[in-house]
């Protein structure tokens, strides 16, 4: 059973880092989608560029993270973290369920992820 975890777990990472890459390379880059979300938000533009570091930082430390968990244990916080202040930045909008739902889920996989790599 243990090792059924782990490999989900595994399987949870490898989901975060591909999305967060994506998500990342996208802010940093300015694609309008980015660019319209966080005006949307009433976030400047600069904190845009800063999320984007941040998601592609915490992709990389996740993947590395196969290697040596403690990498993947400060992804996930990251991610644990970032996750609360993007459902925060939609609540303070009040976008709809269906809007926030996306960051929602991540945030919930992210915290499952640095539970397992915690414990």
């Amino acid at each position: 059973m243990r090792r059924v975890v782990e490999i989900l777990t595994y399987i949870l990472q490898g989901i975060l880092a591909i999305m967060f890459l994506f998500a990342g390379f996208g802010k940093v880059t300015g694609i309008q989608m980015h660019v319209e979300a966080f005006n949307h938000l009433r976030l400047p533009q600069w904190f845009r560029f800063v999320t984007g570091i941040v998601e592609l930082a915490g992709a990389a430390l996740l993947i590395v993270g196969y290697w040596a968990s403690t990498f993947a244990t400060a992804g996930a916080l990251i991610f644990a973290i970032t996750g609360v202040g993007g459902i925060l930045s939609h609540i303070r909008v009040k976008d709809s369920f269906k809007d926030t739902a996306m960051i929602i889920f991540l945030t919930i996989l992210s915290f499952v992820v640095l539970i397992h790599h915690f414990i």
